[in-house]
């Protein structure tokens, strides 16, 4: 147990500096924007180019690991939605954004820090798969049926497209597309930029961290209790079941593979969920899920960690 503390116990207490800043006015929400800004739009893919260089796009994509987790998180979405809409009630519209919550995972911000102690550099290539599955399939999938649900999108066509369109400017996505044609050029990066981007890289996980527990300070989780814990259930514990049952049928040969697939499924949904579902009233409930799933989340970490172990 203290092995997994160990791990998961520098992740929280970074969180929870950043969140004792906010809440004693150390820092405001807002100066966590600019923090946010700086990991999302030069830290990580900084680390994407530099992992993407080292190897092809036709080994990220081809993998094993790329498979596993469309299918798991798919699995994860499908089910949400369905639960959501045919058991609660709901309308297509709030399961669709309810499913984003439970099927994408703050991979970068959380789940990238506990896989680097757990499996050192490679876990940068694993990222780099999480990324290209939850910002190419299951953001514009989920996006993509809220919108065409509410009727004010227009054609579904023309709703996929401004997503796909938003796609092509996502920091993720070009680092890793840079990174894949630098990477079949043949030729190495010079050893200055190769530093730099290591400089850059390593800075990403405790900025991250920091900047999760400031923003996290001041939400509420009153009301929306049953929303809040229909999410939040979803996210912790059935992504990373799906995760399990795809790789019960599709087993990984190697077995850091299945853990990396599930430990990933297991993380809180990434920060901008708020902001994402803000388009369709669901901004309130939202927040408050996010607050819940990464509290809860320290001990559905360790407790996964444990067993994995």
């Amino acid at each position: 147990m203290l092995t997994i503390l160990s791990i998961t116990g520098p992740i929280f207490m970074l969180i929870a500096i950043g969140f004792a800043a906010v809440r004693y006015g150390l820092l405001s929400r807002t100066e966590m924007r600019p923090l946010g800004v700086f990991v999302i739009h030069v830290a990580l893919p900084a680390l994407f180019f530099k992992s993407m260089s080292e190897r092809s796009l036709a080994d990220v994509v081809g993998g094993h690991l790329m498979l596993v987790y469309v299918l798991g998180s798919l699995l994860a979405a499908g089910l949400g939605l369905a639960a959501s809409c045919l058991l609660r009630g709901r309308s297509l519209q709030t399961g669709a954004v309810q499913a984003l919550g439970m099927a994408t995972s703050n991979s970068a911000f959380i789940g990238y820090p506990i896989a680097l102690q757990l499996f050192g550099p490679s876990a940068a290539s694993a990222l780099a798969v999480f990324a290209l599955v939850e910002s190419m399939v299951m953001m514009p999938l989920t996006l993509t049926i809220a919108e065409a649900a509410g009727g004010k999108g227009g054609h579904w066509t023309q709703v996929l497209g401004d997503a796909l369109r938003r796609l092509s400017r996502n920091p993720f996505v070009l680092a890793i597309a840079g990174g894949a044609a630098w990477s079949a050029l043949g030729i190495p990066l010079p050893h200055p930029v190769g530093k730099m981007l290591d400089m850059l890289a390593a800075a990403s996980a405790p900025v991250a961290l920091f900047c999760i527990g400031g923003t996290l300070a001041g939400l509420s989780m009153r009301g929306m209790l049953g929303d809040i814990s229909f999410i939040v259930a979803g996210k912790l514990l059935l992504h990373p079941l799906c995760m399990f049952l795809v790789l019960l049928a599709l087993p990984a040969a190697d077995q850091h593979v299945g853990t990396a697939a599930i430990l990933n499924a297991a993380m809180p949904m990434f920060s901008v969920y708020p902001l994402l579902s803000q388009k369709f009233g669901q901004e309130g409930v939202s927040a408050a899920a996010l607050v819940g799933a990464t509290t809860l989340s320290f001990f559905t970490i360790s407790a996964l960690l444990w067993m994995l172990h």
